[in-house]
C-alpha cells in the first residue's frame, strides 16, 4: 500500500536528487508538526493536499505509522466512499469501500485488475510465486490442488484430531497454569503459536510443537514474524526505489529482511525435502496433507513448492490468530455479548465436536461482527492492467494500483448504520418464528462485497469454513473454563498496527480467571 512508481526513469533520475533534498529539509519540520502517532488533525480528516511534483507525500509521511486508519478516514469523508490519493510525481492509488467498486474490481472486472510484477514486488522475495501473490495458470493450479483439502472430512479430521488436540493438550493447560499463577500472558503471542502448530499439523503433517508449557523460542516464528513485517513496509515507502537501493546495498531494514527470508525459506525447504522422502519410501500415506498433494502433483521444482508453503504458513498462521486476538478483547468489554456466548457454549456442549461448532450460530455471528471492526487483512490491492471506470465513475489509468478496504468498510456508516461503532453480534441474526424453537437465531451473512474480510469473486478464501470451525472450537474450548482479562497498564489499550494482517503492537497482555 502507499507505493507509487515514477512514470519515466529519465524523469526520476533528472529530478530525484532534487526532490530527496527537499524532501528531508522538510521532515523535521512536519515531525515535528504531524507525529506518525498523533491524534486525528486537520491532515488527517480532510482530503489530503497535493503539491507539484510531490504529491500528497507531507501526508502520506505524516500519516506512515498509521495509514490503515488514516485512509479509512479519508474514505469515510468522501461521498463516493472512494478518493484518489496523489504521489510524487505524478503517480497515483485509489482507495475505496463502495460495495459496487469491490464487485466490479473482485468479480466484474477480475481479468483487469491482476497481481502484477509492480504490485507482487514488495512480498516477492518472501512468498514468490505462492497462492497469494500470483496469477494465471499458477494461481489457478494452486487453487484447484488445495480446493482438495476443504471437503467436509477434512474440515472434520481439523477440527475433531488437529485443533481439539492442540486446544486441550496445549493451549488450556497453559491457561489454567497461568490462572493458578496469576500471571500475564501475552494471547497475541499464544494464539499465533496455536495456529502455527495448527497449520503445520493439517497442511504439512509436521508438528512444531511451538506451544508447550516452556514456550520456546522458535527460530522460524520469530524470522517470520520479521519478514512479514519489513515486506509490509516496503509497500509503505514513498517509492519503491527506496527499499529497491537498500536491497541492492544490503543494508538496513532490507539485510534483515534478507535474513529472515533465509531462515523462513530454509525451514520451507526442509518441510518439502521431508515430504519428498517420505513420500518416495511409501507407497501409501496413512494422511494424504496439502504438502503431499503438490509434491505428488508432478511440479519437481522445490522453489515453488517451498512458495506455497510459505504462502499457506501465512494464511494459516497469521489470519485466524489476528482475528481471534481482537476477538477477546471485544468480548471481553462487553459482558452482554460473552453471556450470549456462553450460553450457547453450554447448550452445544453435549453434541459431537464437529457438529457443536458448526451449529454455534450466535458466536459465528460475534465472530463475524468482530472481524467487521477488524479484519485481518484491512486492505488489499490490485493493479489495472487497461483503462477502466469504476461504477462510481472513478476513472482507473492502466498501471494503477486499486485498494478496497475492508477497515473502511466495517465502519462505513452507509452500509451499517448509525451504530457501526457498536459490537453488535446480532446485526447478523433473526430470530426463528417457530414456537418449536423458540429464543433460535439464524444467521443472516452479507454479501462478499459488503464484507469482503474473505475476498470475493474468483479469489474468494478457500479457508474461510475450516478458519470459523477452527475460530469457533478455539472460543468455546476457552471460554468454557476462563475468562479473558485484558491486563494492559492503567488508561492504556491495544495499539492497533497492520502489516501484512492486523496486530496489537507490543502484543496483548491478559491474566486468565477459572470460571466458578
Amino acid at each position: 500500500m502507499l507505493d507509487f512508481e515514477l512514470s519515466t526513469t529519465g524523469l526520476l533520475s533528472f529530478l530525484l536528487p532534487f526532490l530527496f533534498l527537499f524532501i528531508f529539509k522538510w521532515m523535521s519540520i512536519f515531525n515535528t508538526l504531524f507525529p506518525s502517532n498523533s491524534p486525528k488533525t486537520a491532515s488527517t480528516t480532510n482530503t489530503p493536499k497535493s503539491y507539484p511534483i510531490i504529491g500528497s507525500f507531507f501526508s502520506i509521511y505524516a500519516n506512515r505509522k498509521r495509514s490503515v486508519e488514516w485512509t479509512s478516514e479519508l474514505i469515510t469523508n468522501s461521498p463516493t466512499s472512494t478518493f484518489v490519493l496523489r504521489g510524487p510525481l505524478g503517480g497515483s492509488e485509489i482507495f475505496t469501500a463502495n460495495p459496487l467498486n469491490v464487485q466490479h474490481i473482485l468479480k466484474t472486472q477480475f481479468h483487469n485488475y491482476q497481481k502484477t510484477a509492480i504490485s507482487k514486488s514488495p512480498l516477492t522475495d518472501l512468498l514468490g510465486d505462492g497462492i497469494f501473490n500470483t496469477n494465471g495458470d499458477s494461481w489457478k493450479f494452486q487453487r484447484q490442488v488445495a480446493s482438495h483439502e476443504f471437503n467436509t472430512k477434512s474440515l472434520r479430521k481439523f477440527v475433531e484430531h488437529v485443533v481439539d488436540t492442540e486446544l486441550n493438550d496445549r493451549l488450556i493447560p497453559i491457561l489454567s497454569a497461568a490462572a493458578a499463577d496469576n500471571t500475564v500472558l501475552d494471547m497475541q503471542d499464544i494464539l499465533q503459536r496455536f495456529a502455527f502448530d495448527n497449520v503445520c499439523a493439517i497442511a504439512f503433517g509436521y508438528d512444531p510443537a511451538s506451544l508447550v508449557p516452556s514456550l520456546p523460542q522458535v527460530k522460524f516464528m520469530k524470522s517470520f514474524e520479521d519478514a512479514v513485517r519489513i515486506s509490509s513496509q516496503r509497500s509503505k515507502h514513498v517509492n519503491p526505489l527506496l527499499w529497491k537501493a537498500k536491497r541492492r546495498l544490503d543494508f538496513g531494514s532490507e539485510k534483515d529482511l534478507r535474513i529472515a527470508v533465509e531462515d523462513v525459506r530454509e525451514f520451507a525447504k526442509g518441510l518439502v525435502k521431508e515430504k519428498k522422502q517420505l513420500l518416495n519410501e511409501k507407497s501409501e500415506l496413512e494422511s494424504f496433507d496439502l504438502l503431499s498433494r503438490f509434491v505428488s502433483s508432478g511440479h519437481n521444482d522445490e522453489t515453488f513448492v517451498t512458495d506455497i508453503v510459505v504462502s499457506f504458513i501465512l494464511a494459516g498462521r497469521d489470519t485466524t490468530s489476528a482475528a481471534l486476538i481482537w476477538y477477546f478483547w471485544l468480548v471481553s468489554k462487553n459482558p452482554k455479548v460473552e453471556g450470549e456466548i456462553l450460553r450457547e457454549i453450554y447448550e452445544k456442549s453435549e453434541s459431537p465436536i464437529f457438529e457443536e461448532v458448526k451449529d454455534m450460530v450466535y458466536t459465528h455471528a460475534s465472530l463475524s461482527e468482530s472481524m467487521r471492526l477488524y479484519p485481518p487483512v484491512p486492505v488489499d490491492g490490485k493493479q489495472a492492467v487497461a483503462d477502466n471506470v469504476l461504477p462510481d465513475g472513478t476513472f482507473v489509468e492502466k498501471g494503477t494500483r486499486v485498494f478496497y478496504h475492508p477497515y473502511a468498510m466495517g465502519r462505513s456508516e452507509k452500509i451499517w448504520g448509525k451504530d457501526w461503532a457498536d459490537f453488535k453480534p446480532e446485526r447478523w441474526l433473526e430470530r426463528i418464528e417457530e414456537p418449536a424453537v423458540e429464543g433460535k437465531w439464524n444467521f443472516v451473512g452479507r454479501d462478499p462485497y459488503t464484507y469482503p474480510v474473505f475476498q470475493a469473486g474468483p479469489r474468494i478464501c478457500l479457508g474461510k469454513e475450516m478458519a470459523f470451525l477452527q475460530m469457533k472450537r478455539v472460543v468455546a474450548g476457552v471460554f468454557r473454563r476462563f475468562r479473558v482479562v485484558p491486563a494492559f497498564e492503567e488508561g492504556k489499550g491495544p495499539v492497533f498496527v497492520s502489516y501484512l494482517t492486523t496486530k496489537m503492537e507490543g502484543g496483548f497482555p491478559v491474566r486468565i480467571q477459572e470460571r466458578i
